[in-house]
């Protein structure tokens, strides 16, 4: 079949499922090499967790264009999927932080050399925290606790969320609701990063934690941020039914989720970069300092 006679679902499918295989080939060569020269597992069973988060994205996108026609109830569920998934990743991502600097929480090891270091909070956590706190093990287990309750908290309201909308109880200020929960959720986890970022950025450095983290939280921006816009176009009636063969409210989805296909292409090539896997191989003198 040639390109130029298929209608635009085939077209839109054979492009966006050929992205996402080149998504999960990246993946797949970045996770072999940690594999192959698996020396460090504490740092590295996270580093795997994350770099899989771009192919996840991926394919739980291509399986909404699929059936591009489905349910709220089953967009609801696939945005979770991913939403889920990226709590773990950010309580991941710090324990790789963690690891780095060979601080063990279950273990109640903080080395002595960061031992008094002083965190000083922002408003509004100044409500609830002192404005500058000496850093022991105690504050360590805060931040990350403070990353794990968005673990908990994302799949609770992910399910209450699926099941209101079976029932067809979900309404506009039940889904207000849900979403101020989330966000302060998401903002706290995110905000432990950035805090423990704040006071060893020094000595993380060699490790590209800048880097890394802009792995993450780009591919959640240009999610979140082109959902909105998308939305606004719809509103504004850019977006029109009469172009494709669904109703506008879908032809929102679809762009979505083609958008985020092809984004996850460039961020599983510069994971390649930022979650390399030369550290662990010895070919590099920054190599990781193993517990």
């Amino acid at each position: 079949m040639e390109i130029m006679n298929m209608n635009p679902r085939t077209f839109t499918l054979l492009v966006t499922g050929s992205c996402v295989m080149l998504s999960v080939h990246f993946t797949i060569r970045l996770l072999s090499q940690h594999l192959f020269h698996w020396k460090n597992p504490k740092e590295q069973k996270a580093i795997l967790v994350i770099i899989l988060m771009a192919p996840l994205y991926a394919i739980v996108s291509f399986v909404g264009l699929l059936d591009i026609q489905g349910s709220e109830a089953f967009f609801t569920f696939l945005e979770s999927v991913k939403e889920c998934y990226e709590a773990l990743v950010i309580a991941k991502f710090l324990a790789l932080m963690y690891s780095y600097l060979n601080i063990s929480i279950s273990k109640n090891i903080v080395p002595d050399e960061i031992k008094g270091r002083e965190i000083h909070h922002s408003f509004p956590m100044t409500l609830f925290q002192p404005h500058s706190v000496r850093l022991n093990h105690h504050t360590l287990k805060l931040l990350k606790y403070w990353t794990w309750q968005f673990v908990i908290i994302r799949p609770v309201c992910s399910v209450l969320m699926i099941v209101l909308e079976l029932l067809g109880w979900y309404t506009s200020w039940i889904s207000w609701t849900f979403t101020i929960i989330l966000n302060i959720s998401v903002s706290l986890a995110l905000y432990a990063l950035v805090i423990f970022y704040h006071v060893f950025a020094k000595e993380l450095e060699p490790h590209k934690p800048l880097a890394k983290f802009l792995c993450i939280k780009g591919i959640v921006f240009f999610c979140f941020w082109q959902g909105l816009a998308l939305e606004g176009l719809t509103a504004a009636g850019v977006i029109r039914s009469h172009h494709f063969w669904l109703d506008v409210e879908h032809i929102q989805e679809a762009l979505q989720n083609v958008m985020v296909i092809l984004e996850m292409v460039i961020f599983s090539i510069v994971q390649r970069y930022a979650y390399s896997a030369i550290p662990y191989t010895g070919a590099s003198v920054d190599k990781p300092k193993h517990e």
